[in-house]
């Protein structure tokens, strides 16, 4: 089966082929999380996005390093600390553990590693100087800064012209700067946040520096893919690449850049002041994590997506319908399939999930009209090892529908169940009919099969 993979570049703005640096080892980085509150969707996006393009280059290629920061130094975080009175440490681990649940709740595996920028200072101010040596950027009263019109491709990625990145990046107009578009590197720290010991006094890394010193560190000088939100194309992805091509020379940084389209709430922009900000962990109180992941990848990764709870309930049913084919067929054992072959050919093309959705449900429909044994074994494989690739159906089926529920009130439900079966035997329908309208009362659906009576919520 050809398993070749295509990926819309940012750089060229152009699908191409994906060609890997080293085919025994794909390697990619994408930019995490600033850890002071709770990601909310817009977050969330990048990390589906990117967990379902790793689970693809596993599936074609024998090892791939997936590596995504988390930034825990920033002033969002030092705001946070100063309002709130607890510490920056206590902060940032509190809401970095919770952003690991969320995000493992939508069945987003960790990356490969996780580095923390803290963690990595000393490769933060050795990239500084290597800059400053070689002419790229210079210190001025406790601040190092990028030249930016020393690197003649400075804007090859947002494809800006130098008035754009100005307004663009709304850049600090300061005495200290030799062109206001030059970026910080590294900035002084007042007493009362943290800060580290450096050539250019007591300070902390500026944020884009961060990024280039931890791909290079766990990836190495050039890489396959940087990925993250369009959002982050200019001016952060921007100047990673300069600073990266000119503290390393003769890097290209990484081969290829893909990004997300943004996201709305119900058609409008996110904010807190609408009403409309809604977060990973808010949604989970809810609705199950596999329906906001599939909810996501409903819309292709490359365009914007309108979040809005229509999508949501959509994204349940389908889930439903999943679960039931695999619930009614417990008696039947998979073979072991490959991933099918127009399946496998959306994803490829792109990341084409809405295509590689459809195809999917096309596959539920061949199981659930399959009457021989082997064509219901074969067809459920296919089924199992399409949705590793989408990252659903890793719940049980049953307690998919009815996990939520304590050992008693299943009993109980089940007694029902039982008590409804015996009063269609002796045709008091009107009994039968009760029990399932009050159970439905409660939001419990019972749903009958030749070899029995099953419930769900709903």
């Amino acid at each position: 089966m050809n398993k070749t993979l295509r990926i819309f570049d940012t750089l060229t703005r152009e699908k191409q082929v994906f060609e890997p640096i080293d085919a025994n080892n794909v390697r990619l980085y994408v930019c995490g999380p600033t850890v002071y509150d709770y990601a909310h969707v817009g977050n969330a996006r990048p990390v589906v996005v990117f967990d379902t393009l790793v689970r693809v280059l596993r599936h074609i290629y024998p090892n791939v390093t997936y590596v995504r920061n988390v930034t825990d130094v920033d002033d969002k975080i030092n705001a946070r600390a100063k309002d709130s009175g607890e510490t920056i440490s206590d902060i940032t681990k509190r809401t970095h553990q919770a952003y690991l649940d969320d995000m493992g709740a939508l069945n987003a595996a960790k990356p490969d590693i996780e580095p923390r920028a803290t963690e990595h200072i000393a490769e933060m101010i050795a990239m500084c100087e290597s800059l400053i040596e070689q002419g790229f950027a210079y210190a001025a009263e406790g601040h190092v800064l990028f030249s930016v019109d020393k690197f003649d491709d400075y804007g090859k990625l947002s494809r800006r012209d130098r008035k754009e990145m100005i307004a663009g990046a709304r850049v600090e107009v300061a005495p200290y700067k030799k062109d206001p578009a030059d970026f910080v590197l590294w900035k002084p720290s007042e007493d009362d946040i943290p800060g580290w010991e450096s050539p250019w006094g007591r300070g902390r890394p500026g944020w884009h520096i961060e990024c280039s010193a931890m791909s290079t560190r766990y990836l190495g000088e050039n890489f396959d893919i940087h990925g993250g939100g369009s959002d982050l194309v200019f001016p952060h992805h921007e100047n990673e690449l300069a600073q990266s091509c000119c503290a390393n020379q003769g890097s290209s940084y990484a081969k290829y850049w893909m990004h997300n389209g943004h996201l709305m709430v119900e058609g409008e922009k996110m904010s807190k002041s609408l009403g409309n900000f809604v977060t990973v962990h808010e949604l989970l109180e809810s609705w199950p994590g596999e329906a906001i992941r599939l909810a996501m990848i409903g819309t292709h990764y490359h365009q914007p997506i309108n979040w809005t709870e229509d999508n949501l309930r959509q994204a349940k049913e389908s889930l439903d319908r999943f679960y039931t084919a695999l619930r009614q067929s417990a008696d039947v054992t998979p073979e072991d399939m490959p991933v099918p072959r127009l399946f496998l050919e959306a994803l490829c093309d792109d990341l084409n999930t809405p295509l590689a959705i459809a195809e999917f449900h096309n596959l539920v429909t061949r199981f659930n009209k399959a009457e021989k044994k082997y064509e219901r074994a074969e067809a459920k494989g296919e089924i199992l090892a399409a949705a590793k690739l989408l990252g659903i159906l890793e719940a049980d089926p049953e307690d998919w529908f009815t996990g939520s529920a304590g050992e008693d009130e299943a009993a109980e439900i089940d007694d029902l169940i039982e008590q409804r079966a015996d009063a269609k035997k002796n045709k008091d329908f009107a009994t039968a009919d009760k029990i399932r309208n009050d159970l439905l009362a409660r939001g419990i659906l019972l749903e009958d099969f030749k070899d029995g009576t099953s419930w769900k919520r709903v």
